[in-house]
């Protein structure tokens, strides 16, 4: 038994933050900005619009695109850092309540901006042992809920939306994820990092809200993204015995178009090849590939049997990348 990435979904805010608007909040400008991170504007979702909220909207869309019914949904799993409780009831559950499914299992998990390529290992791994059939992976993020805007360095790259797959048992073999690396290291943690309410640094007598916002060592995790992530793309297709030639869409986490760019350099990817948002949407962490796929998807240029490799680095540290062929079911 396979996995098959079977459908795309998205949903993403009404409100745009552009860069002009962030002049006005912080000493930045629009040049600046898009010079260092090619960010141009990025949604914000409602104050009363919740992670969980936004997930359905994604999920629901990926349901209906794959032409499964919801009762078909075996198993829920939720990449996310900013849920709509810390720590429990777990997002995925509140999503699997709104959508009616509250008998099938649902969890989170919090490997950051990695954390779509980490539940989409989750839900290969759980299909290709036959324990379920149909899963719905999930990434959402209210980012702008741990975002400090008074700190220019962190306010201006992240976003908020959604973006969700399924994934189906298949036994044909072209239809499957083919390959798919996670790995972490925990040493470097505190590179990006929210430090404050944990048992590692629990809150004392009051909310300490400048340290529950996301923090960040900017210049050393361009750095070692860059880095970790070439290697590891690399290394994946070589594990395949295939070719940047072979790869129809490379879709990158959209964290930052030079990261982006020196990760497509590395692998001598066409422009064409290259899946770009981060001008739009900024980084939505967990959300960001399955907004990315599904932009391609809506834009016509998603076929069935393409293949995609995708990449992520984000706090923990982790990352991940994954060779994945767009398999619809088949009308």
């Amino acid at each position: 038994m396979y996995a098959a990435f079977r459908s795309i979904g998205a949903y993403v805010p009404e409100r745009i933050l552009s860069n002009e608007d962030l002049t006005k909040m912080v000493d930045t400008t629009d040049e600046w900005i898009t010079k260092r991170t090619g960010i141009k504007e990025r949604r914000i979702a409602a104050k009363n619009e919740t992670t969980s909220d936004m997930a359905v909207k994604a999920a629901e869309l990926a349901i209906e695109r794959s032409g499964l019914a919801k009762s078909d949904i075996d198993m829920i799993v939720m990449a996310t850092i900013s849920p709509d409780y810390f720590n429990m009831p777990s997002t995925a559950t509140v999503v699997a309540h709104k959508m009616g499914l509250d008998k099938v299992p649902a969890f989170d998990i919090s490997a950051a901006c990695t954390g779509f390529v980490y539940i989409l290992g989750i839900a290969k791994a759980f299909i290709e042992s036959g324990m379920k059939k149909n899963i719905l992976i999930v990434g959402s993020e209210k980012m702008s809920a741990i975002t400090d805007y008074t700190d220019r360095g962190t306010c201006i790259l992240f976003g908020d939306g959604a973006g969700a797959a399924v994934i189906s048992a298949t036994d044909n073999k072209d239809e499957a994820i083919l390959d798919l690396h996670i790995a972490a290291d925990g040493s470097l943690g505190d590179f990006l990092m929210t430090p404050d309410g944990g048992t590692g640094n629990p809150h004392q007598n009051e909310l300490k809200s400048e340290a529950s916002f996301i923090q960040m060592k900017g210049n050393e995790t361009f750095k070692i993204a860059v880095r970790t992530l070439t290697k590891d793309v690399v290394q994946i297709l070589a594990d395949n015995n295939l070719e940047s030639d072979d790869i129809a869409h490379f879709v990158p986490h959209q964290a930052n178009y030079r990261i982006i760019k020196a990760v497509g350099d590395a692998l001598k990817m066409r422009e064409d090849q290259v899946v770009l948002t981060v001008h739009k949407y900024g980084n939505t962490s967990g959300a960001s590939i399955p907004m990315a796929i599904n932009d391609l998807y809506e834009e016509g240029g998603l076929k069935a049997g393409e293949m995609m490799l995708l990449d992520a680095f984000g706090g923990g540290l982790t990352w991940g990348s994954a060779l994945v062929p767009f398999s619809p079911f088949s009308k």
